[in-house]
């Protein structure tokens, strides 16, 4: 369909947002909206979150105009949030290619730890820090390789998270993509709005975890697992 002149002055944000209501679908900050964004959507976004950054910085009475350390500071910080910090908002799932566990692999497998970087939806201050996996497979689960792991955690903390929710989405699809009889996930990480304001805390880190199928219901397969984790180093 050929857009009308109403739709050429429509913000492309607006567009997005329509599209996500008629399809009843939620786009809270840690959710992924790629498939309601069409080709060449995005890079209009990234100008038009540049056009709002700028408005920003003139309410807190900065002087872009004449301050050459901020003359291009909205672009980017634009690109930052569109391009990298919630670019696991913007854009599909990782390609991941999965095998079939020809070798019937069943021992308990660690995967970590995998450096993650978010930022918390309630300040957008930085979220640092590393997750350990583990995985119980049986002669069903697909096989899928390390370092996409590594590549399915940076598609989920690339939006604002907090990190309860996170491991929870996290969990949800490893074990979509490789059907394991217990899957194990621990996180450790340092949240910049308690270090950089509020109590201005340096030294306090979060740790959370979700355990599923057997890690839930055999203690000593949690015990084991919990063990090889090395968090001290």
């Amino acid at each position: 369909m050929k857009p009308t002149d109403a739709d050429e002055g429509t913000p492309v944000s607006v567009k997005i947002r329509e599209r996500l209501q008629a399809s009843r679908k939620r786009f809270n900050a840690n959710d992924n909206i790629a498939p309601f964004i069409e080709p060449g959507e995005l890079e209009l976004l990234l100008d038009e979150v540049e056009e709002k950054m700028k408005g920003v910085l003139s309410s807190l009475v900065i002087d872009t105009d004449n301050d050459h350390n901020t003359d291009n500071t909205a672009r980017r910080v634009a690109k930052m949030y569109v391009n990298e910090v919630f670019r696991g908002r913007y854009v599909p799932a990782p390609s991941i290619t999965e095998f079939p566990n020809v070798g019937h692999l069943n021992e308990l497998m660690i995967v970590g730890p995998i450096t993650v970087r978010s930022a918390c939806s309630h300040h957008f201050c930085p979220v640092i820090g590393k997750i350990w996996i583990g995985v119980m497979p049986n002669e069903h689960t697909n096989v899928i390789g390390l370092s996409k792991y590594a590549r399915l955690a940076e598609w989920i903390m690339g939006r604002p998270q907090i990190q309860e929710e996170a491991v929870v989405q996290l969990a949800d699809l490893i074990q979509e993509k490789t059907q394991p009889d217990g899957l194990a996930i621990v996180m450790e990480a340092s949240h910049y709005c308690m270090a950089w304001r509020g109590v201005k805390d340096m030294d306090s880190k979060m740790i959370n975890s979700v355990m599923r199928g057997v890690f839930l219901k055999d203690p000593t397969l949690r015990r084991e697992f919990l063990s090889l984790i090395p968090r001290k180093g």
